[in-house]
């Protein structure tokens, strides 16, 4: 079991689970706003399940790539769509602002 820590909550689950599923099962926040009606169901069209990871997950694919180099996003930014992650150790998830998740302003931290 690894630990997921986010929004003021430590989450444990199997090693190679998917973040986002986690995460909304678990209540936590993954979308801004209408992002929580309006999105691609993960996919990884979207892009506004985007976190900022810190800790051990997969490495991005083609598809999380492509939609994190569009706007509003940008490819030098450290931020992962969580439905395209798996968890493979103990990490700790950050949000910002913005429909995308793509602003600069925290929303939640791993603390709360």
């Amino acid at each position: 079991m690894v630990k997921i820590q986010a929004q003021g909550k430590i989450i444990t689950c199997a090693k190679g689970e998917n973040l986002r599923q986690v995460l909304l099962k678990n209540n936590v926040d993954v979308y801004n706003g209408n992002a929580s009606i309006i999105n691609c169901r993960s996919i990884g069209t979207c892009g506004t399940c985007a976190v900022e990871i810190e800790g051990e997950v997969s490495q991005p694919q083609l598809r999380e790539k492509a939609r994190l180099s569009l706007p509003p996003h940008s490819p030098n930014s450290q931020k992962r769509l969580s439905c395209q992650v798996k968890v493979l150790g103990d990490i700790k998830v950050t949000k910002y602002n913005g429909f995308w998740g793509q602003g600069s302003e925290i929303v939640w931290t791993p603390e709360g």
